[in-house]
C-alpha cells in the first residue's frame, strides 16, 4: 500500500496550537498536508503545508470572493446561483459548511483529522455517508468534561462516535473517558502522546533554588486549571513562612483571580501575566524554581512535558493522565486535586530539599520525556493511525 497520505487536518481556525503545528512540520516531510480554517489570519505558516481558507470571520470582502472563487472551481451555475442566493440571505454557516465540502472534493483526502470533538456538527455529511475517513483527537475539556456536564452533548458524542473511522487519545485517561462516551471491539482508537522536539529543548544542567522560590503556573485562565486553590496554597505558604513569588501566565485578565489574590493578601507575591509567546514561556521556565499544575481536569498538559523536558521540577495534583508522566517522587511529585494545604506541604518540602535529589529527579523526567515524547515517535504513532484507518473498510 502507498504509505504517501493526504492528510486534512480540520482545526477551525488557522490559529493552530503549537502541538498541532509541531504535528502537521514533521508530517508535511513525507505527506500532503493541508490546514483547513474559517480565519485566515495566520501569524506564522508552516513550511510546506498547504492552507485552504473557508471564508473569513474578519474580512466581508474575503469571505465572499473565497465563497465564489470555490463556488465557481465547481463549473455549475446551479452551484453558483445557490451561493450568491446564501450570500445575499446572509447565511454564512451555510456558505461555510459548503466552501468546507468544496474544499474537501477538491483535495480528496486519504483522511480528515478533526482536532476537536465540537468541529463534528462540520463532518457530518461526510460520517452520515462514509465518503471519507474521519479521525478525530480526544484531549482537554471537550472530552473530559463537557459529555458529562452537558447531556445533550453526551447524547451528540454517543450518536455520532460510532461513524467516526479513529480516534487519536492524548492519555489513557482521556481515553478511558471516550470509551464511556462510547466503545466497542471495532473501535480503533490510539493513544499517542504529544511529541516535542528535544533536540531544541535543552536540558538545563545549572539548576538552583531561587530565594525566594520561583513558581511558576502556564496556561488559560479557566476554572479547569484551579488556580483558586492554587492561590490559596499560597495563603498558606505566606502563613507559613516560605518565601516565594508565583507566576501565572495566562491570569492577567481574569477577574476572579485578581479579586481572589486581593482578598488573601497575595498582591505583592502573585503576578497575573498576560499569555506569551512558547519562546519567553521557556525561557521564564529556566529561571524559575518549580512548576505548578493544580488543575481539576486534564488530558496530559504539555506544560509539565515541557518543563520535564527543559529540566524545570513540577509539582501537579493527581488529574487527568499526569500520573502517566510523573511518577511521585521520582519525575515529580503528585498530590491531591482541590488540597491547597497538601500543595503547600509539598512545597515546603521540596524547598528543604537537598540540590542533589532534586536534580536526580530532573534527569528523571528529562529521561521519561525522552522515552515517551519525541516527536518521532508521536509521528511514528500518528502516520501508524492514519494508516490502520485508511486500510481499515468502511462498515
Amino acid at each position: 500500500m502507498n504509505n504517501h497520505f493526504k492528510i486534512i487536518i480540520f482545526d477551525g481556525s488557522f490559529q493552530t496550537t503549537p502541538f498541532i503545528n509541531r504535528l502537521v512540520a514533521r508530517l508535511a516531510e513525507n505527506h500532503d498536508v493541508y490546514i483547513l480554517g474559517f480565519n485566515e489570519k495566520i501569524h506564522k505558516k508552516v513550511k510546506n503545508v498547504n492552507y485552504i481558507p473557508l471564508g473569513s470571520n474578519q474580512n466581508k470582502f474575503r469571505f465572499v470572493s473565497t465563497a465564489l472563487a470555490l463556488s465557481f472551481s465547481k463549473k455549475s451555475f446551479t452551484h453558483t446561483s445557490k451561493t450568491l442566493n446564501l450570500l445575499f440571505k446572509k447565511r454564512r454557516k451555510e456558505v461555510q459548511q459548503q466552501n468546507f465540502e468544496i474544499a474537501v472534493s477538491q483535495i480528496q483526502p486519504d483522511c480528515i483529522h478533526v482536532q476537536w470533538p465540537s468541529l463534528l456538527p462540520w463532518c457530518e455529511g461526510f460520517l452520515l455517508h462514509n465518503t471519507h475517513k474521519i479521525i478525530l483527537s480526544q484531549r482537554g475539556s471537550q472530552t473530559n468534561i463537557i459529555p458529562f456536564v452537558d447531556a445533550e452533548n453526551f447524547e451528540y458524542l454517543k450518536k455520532w462516535y460510532p461513524k467516526v473511522s479513529g480516534f487519536h487519545s492524548v492519555s489513557k485517561s482521556v481515553s478511558e473517558k471516550g470509551d464511556i462516551i462510547w466503545s466497542d471491539t471495532s473501535k480503533i482508537d490510539n493513544v499517542i502522546f504529544t511529541g516535542l522536539p528535544l533536540e531544541q529543548m535543552v536540558f538545563s544542567n545549572k539548576y538552583l533554588k531561587s530565594k525566594p522560590l520561583a513558581l511558576l503556573s502556564v496556561g488559560r485562565a479557566h476554572w479547569v486549571k484551579g488556580y483558586d486553590y492554587a492561590l490559596k496554597c499560597c495563603k498558606v505558604l505566606k502563613d507559613a513562612g516560605v518565601s516565594f513569588h508565583y507566576t501565572i501566565i495566562g491570569g492577567a485578565e481574569d477577574e476572579e483571580l485578581q479579586y481572589l489574590r486581593k482578598e488573601l493578601g497575595l498582591e505583592e507575591l502573585v503576578s497575573l501575566k498576560m499569555r506569551m509567546p512558547q519562546e519567553q514561556v521557556f525561557e521564564l521556565m529556566k529561571s524559575s524554581s518549580l512548576l505548578l499544575v493544580p488543575s481539576i481536569v486534564e488530558g496530559l498538559p504539555n506544560v509539565a512535558v515541557e518543563a520535564m523536558a527543559l529540566g524545570l521540577p513540577v509539582i501537579s495534583t493527581d488529574c487527568g493522565g499526569v500520573t502517566e508522566l510523573i511518577e511521585n517522587d521520582c519525575t515529580g511529585w503528585i498530590v491531591p486535586s482541590h488540597s491547597p494545604s497538601v500543595m503547600a506541604l509539598a512545597i515546603e518540602n521540596f524547598n528543604k530539599m537537598p540540590l542533589e535529589k532534586i536534580h536526580n529527579i530532573r534527569l528523571a523526567g528529562r529521561k521519561k520525556v525522552e522515552h515517551y515524547h519525541s516527536d518521532t515517535q508521536m509521528i511514528k504513532g500518528m502516520e501508524n493511525l492514519y494508516k490502520e484507518v485508511i486500510q481499515t473498510s468502511n462498515p
